[in-house]
């Protein structure tokens, strides 16, 4: 019996020899296409809140390739707890939009949640938080993996603007942005546990991962209000100066550093909160908001509010690399790709 040759043999072998020898290996190829074809980057959805739209950006040619209908003034949105569906809250139209975050198709609409301009699920899963930034009220829920049931609607004070649970779930916090305070609200009980007086409009907050500190964006100052909330009752220990518009946060996902956008500097300060210092700026242009981070920590997605864009950002050359043009005064920002939020 003749054996294949040796690829230095002076007789090479037989064509047909050749392709029986090549034939899994082809058979191999083959079963990893889908597997190349899953390790497609998920889209960036940008939420336009004058349009009432979802602008979705593919993150391979960085172009929108479709914008999805919503109610209207769409600002905010989150993940439920079993990460299928993206929810995206229609402030005036009372109305939750769930979205496919891989497909980019409208699962489906839940109408009657009232006013929901800030929503947040709690880390247990268990509840359901919104912020009724028109009406002045935070509405708890109960969530039973599918639905949400009103169990308390809180009265506060004026325009409760963001939202922020901590870690055992027990705590939600709130900001009052027209009249400069922030709440602490027991999700067991649903009851007022505190209120503090602030600096001027505060917006978005963010708890550290060990439950003590909380920061408090000041959209009309210039910086970002520490809050000691270890005890009975909060204490402001320190004031970290970032730029004019202080107002969103978004946790860079190594557990030390936050992102905060300046609107009114046009500049992101990023804040190591285990020192509770600036440590970088980077450039945030035309009115810099929502924001979220790529899985491997290397770019930041912008909504360029007042330039109706998203700005894509390389964090460690601090330099803009793209915008994508995307509808009226966009807001939430967020992909299924994406850094840890803590």
């Amino acid at each position: 019996m003749k054996t294949l040759a040796s690829p230095i043999s002076p007789n090479p072998a037989p064509r047909s020899v050749l392709l029986t020898c090549l034939a899994p290996l082809a058979v191999l190829l083959s079963t990893l296409t889908p597997a190349i074809a899953l390790a497609q980057p998920y889209p960036v959805f940008v939420l336009n809140s004058l349009d009432a739209t979802i602008s979705v950006i593919d993150q391979t040619t960085w172009k929108e390739t479709k914008r999805i209908a919503t109610g209207k003034e769409p600002h905010h949105l989150y993940m439920t707890p079993d990460q299928k569906s993206l929810i995206v809250a229609n402030a005036l139209s009372d109305s939750l939009t769930f979205v496919d975050p891989k497909t980019a198709e409208v699962q489906r609409t839940v109408r009657g949640i009232v006013d929901p301009y800030q929503l947040r699920f709690s880390p247990d899963m268990k509840w359901f938080v919104t912020a009724a930034n028109r009406l002045n009220h935070v509405d708890i829920y109960r969530w039973d993996g599918n639905d949400v049931t009103l169990v308390k609607r809180l009265p506060t004070a004026k325009t409760p603007s963001h939202l922020w649970i901590d870690t055992l779930s027990t705590t939600v916090y709130s900001t009052m942005q027209d009249s400069d305070e922030l709440v602490a609200i027991d999700l067991a009980t649903q009851t007022l546990k505190w209120r503090t007086k602030t600096g001027a409009m505060p917006a978005d907050v963010f708890g550290t991962p060990d439950n003590k500190f909380l920061l408090v964006r000041l959209t009309g100052g210039d910086g970002v209000e520490v809050y000691d909330v270890s005890g009975a009752a909060p204490k402001m220990v320190q004031l970290i100066k970032t730029g004019k518009g202080a107002h969103s946060f978004r946790a860079a996902g190594d557990k030390r550093h936050v992102f905060v956008s300046n609107r009114v500097a046009n500049t992101i300060s990023k804040i190591d909160y285990s020192t509770m210092t600036v440590v970088d700026t980077l450039p945030g242009p035309s009115g810099p908001d929502d924001m979220d981070i790529s899985t491997d920590g290397a770019t930041m997605y912008l909504a360029s509010r007042w330039a109706g864009k998203l700005s894509v950002i390389d964090i460690a050359s601090r330099k803009v690399v793209r915008q994508i043009k995307v509808g009226k005064s966009p807001h939430g920002v967020w992909t299924l790709d994406h850094a840890a939020r803590q």
